[in-house]
């Protein structure tokens, strides 16, 4: 899962914690569905659709959160478990963005901290979001067909060795 490495490094860019455990998860359990689908271990791939199902209401959580549904909120600090004020990589650094760092207040009033401008953007970091969790919802069900399909072949020649 390419997709999900790409994902990966640009959550890490963006210091945005519960994605970049999702995605680690994720990555993990897609290397044992294919070994599963190798070594032909059903149990593997039943964990892999197990998994998809998951996967799925995270990534449309993830567009919930994004389109602000049902009283979530992209501005506050749930992707990074409220331990840094960092944002999703796209909101600085997407397609056609223009980015101004502004000094601090003369006041002090900001505490060291600068704030940052963006115009220009082709496209809103929050639908680059839910275009990537699209993507990923895309892919999932398409593996989480291509597993049953596996599961009921393995069964399939399982049950023909039988005597």
């Amino acid at each position: 899962k390419f997709c999900s490495l790409e994902r990966q490094i640009f959550d890490f860019l963006g210091f945005q914690w519960a994605p970049i455990l999702g995605n680690f998860l994720h990555i993990i359990v897609v290397i044992l569905g294919l070994f599963g689908t190798i070594q032909f271990r059903p149990r593997y791939i039943v964990v892999y659709t197990v998994w998809t199902a998951l996967w799925v209401t995270w990534n449309v959580f993830i567009i919930c959160f994004y389109l602000e549904v049902g009283g979530l909120s992209k501005d506050t600090d749930l992707m990074t478990f409220n331990i840094s004020v960092h944002r999703s990589w796209w909101r600085e650094h997407g397609p056609g963005c223009v980015r101004r760092v502004l000094p601090p207040s003369a006041h002090g009033m900001m505490d060291d901290y600068t704030y940052v401008s963006v115009t220009g953007c082709v496209i809103d970091f929050q639908y680059l979001e839910v275009i990537h969790s699209a993507i990923q919802i895309l892919l999932s069900l398409i593996g989480f067909v291509y597993a049953c399909y596996v599961i009921s072949v393995f069964m399939e020649e399982e049950d023909s060795c039988k005597y």
